[in-house]
């Protein structure tokens, strides 16, 4: 008989946890991908998980009754009901930052970020009350511990002691998207950004995304360079602020929103972008730059965090100065060839194989 691994996923609301879902969908996705494992695999996930990723259907995936928007109840259902349908398995895998009070078998917990850490202000004080106790102690009660880059390593190395030899980084898988099918102009159209040049940026309006930036070079710099800006992803913290800022800059009728889209319309707006730009001042990784390397698209992103070890030469990284960034639309229209080629190559880096050997060396680590 095959040792079990379950797989924690009850944080996961589908849509509305970030990279985070896509990080853990698509290094499962590429497991699977691996051949026979030796070892079962069951997830635990939220109501609806299943049909936000038929990708996953593979695995047996067991969902709960709730949809996770409770964070006070998924603790709860953590330490009763998974806790009780995991008895047994060899490891549990909890992909969510924090290792529940009840736990079965050796323990592995995916640390997505420590942004608490760099950025408290961001944070409200209950959220960052509870990250300060639970991660600390999640650290030292897992066995084993993941991470999207070796920035995340390195700081949890530094910040909290650990073994070299249990911090495992397990790299984002991006999925394969033929650039040339995609119907770029039908979907400009559709959302209304045909007929101009544009930078796009795909975040969650949180302050940490740092869209302000962007507002201030459109208001400066770039006010006589003729290019919009397009953010797509949901509303964040952020949001009212940075649409009253849009506003008093007198930038609105070059700021669209598009909200939280569909895989392919993204990939086709991405891909009829000049640019993808990310001024992030905090990431663990930075997924939609990965995904943008792949797509053939030029790169330009902050110095900030993990940003310049995933960008690494397939890409423009500079630092958060107004200067530095003030000949952005200019320079990728002159390098525009060197980038798309310099991206592609980066891209190879980030394939759901390579996520997939990553998480199943961690998991033959602790079965062994």
């Amino acid at each position: 008989m095959n040792p079990r691994i379950a797989v924690n996923l009850l944080w996961c609301q589908p849509g509305r946890v970030g990279g985070s879902e896509q990080y853990l969908a698509r290094q499962l996705a590429g497991l699977a991908l691996t051949g026979d494992a030796g070892f079962d695999l069951d997830i635990y996930a939220p109501r609806g998980y299943t049909a936000a990723h038929p990708e996953l259907a593979g695995w047996r995936i067991h969902e709960t009754a709730s949809n996770g928007a409770n964070r006070a109840s998924r603790i709860w259902r953590e330490s009763t009901w998974l806790a009780s349908r995991t008895r047994g398995v060899a490891v549990t895998h909890h992909g969510g930052g924090t290792v529940p009070f009840r736990t079965n078998g050796r323990t592995l917990v995916t640390v997505h970020d420590v942004q608490y850490l760099s950025y408290p202000q961001y944070f409200s004080r209950t959220r960052l009350s509870y990250l300060s106790q639970m991660v600390p102690r999640s650290l030292q009660r897992a066995d084993a511990v993941a991470v999207p880059s070796a920035y995340v390593r390195e700081t949890l190395l530094d910040r909290f002691g650990l073994d070299p030899t249990t911090v495992h980084v397990v790299v984002h898988g991006i999925e394969s998207v033929d650039a040339s099918a995609l119907d770029v102009s039908r979907i400009r159209d559709k959302f209304g950004v045909a007929g101009f040049p544009y930078l796009v940026y795909p975040a969650i309006t949180h302050p940490h995304k740092n869209h302000m930036f962007l507002i201030e070079m459109l208001a400066g710099s770039w006010r006589t360079t003729g290019v919009h800006l397009l953010f797509m992803g949901g509303e964040g913290r952020g949001h009212r602020a940075l649409v009253e800022h849009i506003v008093s800059s007198g930038v609105a009728d070059r700021v669209h929103f598009i909200g939280h889209i569909g895989d392919a319309d993204r990939d086709a707006l991405v891909v009829g972008a000049d640019a993808l730009v990310f001024p992030s001042e905090y990431e663990g990784f930075g997924a939609p730059v990965a995904e943008a390397m792949a797509l053939g698209v030029p790169v330009v992103a902050s110095d900030r965090a993990s940003l310049p070890g995933v960008v690494g030469d397939g890409g423009i990284v500079l630092p958060l100065d107004p200067q530095a960034w003030a000949v952005v639309p200019e320079r990728v229209a002159a390098e525009r060839a060197a980038l798309v080629a310099a991206a592609r190559r980066r891209a190879e880096s980030f394939t759901l194989v390579a996520s997939g050997r990553d998480l199943r060396g961690v998991y033959e680590g602790l079965l062994a």
